[in-house]
């Protein structure tokens, strides 16, 4: 029996479905944000509401969950930085629908919201580490810019800048 995967725009009372997901996410890939998991569970409540809130209407950024049967099961961010460029952030796929393409599903449902509103190209930023994303990046037809640098947080680690040029 296959699982069906929809992806749809976070609502504005999804707070609690967008703290749940970022903490699972943090439980399993610490090494994947750029945030703790002991600052997820620290921030208020409210904060997750008024991001779900700034997420569901804004038109320089969005969130999208992935939900399989119905149930929420991952996640990414969707934004345009100061300079209009277009980016996806925060990538998370519960493990067991991984096989599923729950990941690819989410880049290109991002994708495609920001190609609606002017992107020419998407950008991510891949910590060198995490070698799996990178492959997973790549397979999508995302490749380095030549853009790498020290990751903020934590000063031994990188990161690369990948981008996808996308059909609008």
């Amino acid at each position: 029996m296959s699982s069906s995967l929809t992806v749809r725009r976070i609502a504005a009372d999804q707070g609690a479905t967008l703290r749940e997901l970022r903490t699972a996410a943090l439980r399993e890939a610490p090494y994947a944000f750029d945030e703790t998991l002991e600052e997820a569970l620290d921030e208020k409540t409210e904060t997750f509401d008024v991001v779900a809130a700034r997420h569901a209407a804004s038109e320089v950024c969005a969130s999208f969950i992935l939900y399989t049967e119905g149930h929420p099961a991952g996640s990414i961010g969707a934004y345009f930085d100061d300079a209009h460029k277009a980016f996806v952030c925060a990538l998370w796929v519960a493990p067991a629908v991984r096989h599923l393409r729950g990941g690819e599903l989410l880049v290109n449902t991002a994708s495609e919201w920001l190609a609606q509103r002017g992107a020419d190209e998407v950008h991510a930023w891949i910590t060198d580490a995490n070698r799996n994303a990178m492959r997973f990046y790549e397979r999508l037809g995302f490749g380095p810019t030549g853009d790498h640098v020290r990751v903020p947080r934590t000063p031994d680690a990188w990161e690369t800048l990948l981008v996808r040029h996308v059909k609008r």
